[in-house]
């Protein structure tokens, strides 16, 4: 049987972990969408395929080691399922007389987390807590609020034991982590892109284990993972506008090393000095074209081989296993950025900065680019989960 191109990464290392980039709750509607647009001969091969991913009556066997979200996944939860979740919203109006949009969109949203951390407690008991957690994320518009964040990031790991609370990569986000860290509480840095980020995290990590084997508390439920959004930085940042102001000339595949020199660099960095945080990668493209053709997502190829976790998006999985023939995975971890691309990337500053370790200081972290956008992207997400139970608030209000 013809294993899933997924599957064949994972292979390259076993340490490796494949992780679903969206609700857990989606998922079967997403596999019923695959299989129908693909051509009847291929149908039943890929049924088997998905049925490994995820699958709950074998949850030691699938290749699904984790789950991350984030408020414009669970916000795609109302667009599939949005008449289930109406009647659920429905429901807390009546239990809960007077309660305003803000407080019904926060019990919501804690019931979404809560049915995906109990969709992979399997994983995580059988894996002896070393796998099947799912991330959470801490409200987006407080990304630079530690008081309104920390207080959320301890409601959401009340939820369930498997839940690993994800916190941006702000100033104040790091002061956070390191306090929940100090409680034995995992944590999964987001809103990262840069090496200065990602040290400023694994050190964050660092001294709340300190703290936490100072204060006699159980790390055995305990983990942490630092994110780059990968494509993210390249995307949605100033590098291609930087360059341009300097006359320099970014091909698509100067953007993507851009963006695999800075993950590279950090994963070297944090195995040499024997950090506890393991990097994770998200955000990942098909991309860049070869030959013209959409054949290629080096976001997975060239970091083929390396202890991290690939968390993977559903529309990310479908593009991947439309090029499946064209993907063959080897070690490629070590394999640096062609000397030319790199010194032509080190003359665009936002590049320069995010490659140099001390390139940012954590009070500039709130300014970058790339956090901006993303931060905007997710708090608007999150007024559309707002809105959603608003409507269900309104209707029950003309009613009455």
């Amino acid at each position: 049987m013809k294993k899933h191109i997924l599957e064949r990464l994972a292979e390259v290392n076993p340490e490796a972990e494949i992780w679903w980039d969206s609700s857990p709750l989606v998922y079967q509607s997403w596999v019923e969408e695959v299989l129908k647009e693909a051509q009847e001969e291929d149908r039943e091969n890929m049924k088997i395929q998905l049925d490994r991913l995820y699958d709950s009556d074998r949850p030691e066997k699938m290749l699904f080691r984790g789950v991350t979200t984030n408020p414009p996944l669970c916000l795609n939860v109302f667009k599939i399922h949005g008449t289930y979740w109406a009647e659920f919203v429905d429901g807390l109006i009546e239990k809960n007389p007077g309660i305003d949009k803000e407080n019904l969109f926060w019990i919501t949203y804690k019931e979404i987390v809560k049915r995906g951390a109990q969709m992979y407690l399997g994983v995580f008991e059988k894996s002896n807590y070393k796998y099947g957690y799912i991330s959470a994320q801490v409200d987006p518009r407080e990304v630079y609020n530690e008081e309104k964040m920390l207080a959320q990031a301890k409601e959401l790991a009340r939820i369930s034991p498997n839940v690993m609370v994800k916190i941006p990569g702000s100033r104040e986000g790091y002061k956070v982590i390191k306090i929940l860290t100090s409680m034995g509480i995992p944590t999964n840095n987001t809103l990262a892109f840069i090496l200065p980020q990602f040290l400023a995290c694994a050190n964050a990590v660092r001294e709340g284990v300190e703290i936490a084997k100072k204060n006699g508390v159980n790390l055995k439920k305990w983990r942490s993972v630092i994110t780059q959004m990968t494509a993210r930085y390249g995307d949605l940042g100033d590098l291609k506008k930087e360059a341009e102001e300097r006359g320099i000339e970014l091909s698509e595949a100067d953007v993507r090393w851009a963006e695999l020199a800075i993950f590279k660099k950090a994963y070297r960095t944090l195995k040499e000095r024997k950090y506890l945080s393991k990097m994770l990668i998200c955000s990942m493209r098909v991309s860049p074209p070869i030959n013209g053709k959409q054949i290629a997502s080096w976001h997975v190829e060239k970091l083929a081989g390396a202890d991290i976790v690939y968390t993977c998006p559903p529309k990310y999985i479908k593009e991947l296993m439309k090029i499946d023939e064209f993907i063959h995975f080897r070690n490629r971890i070590d394999e640096e950025p062609p000397r030319e691309v790199l010194e032509k990337l080190l003359r665009i500053p936002y590049f320069e900065k995010g490659y140099r370790e001390d390139g940012l200081k954590p009070e500039e972290f709130n300014t970058h680019s790339a956090l901006l956008a993303t931060a905007e992207e997710f708090s608007n997400a999150t007024r559309g989960m707002v809105d959603f139970v608003n409507q269900r608030l309104e209707k029950k209000k003309k009613v009455v």
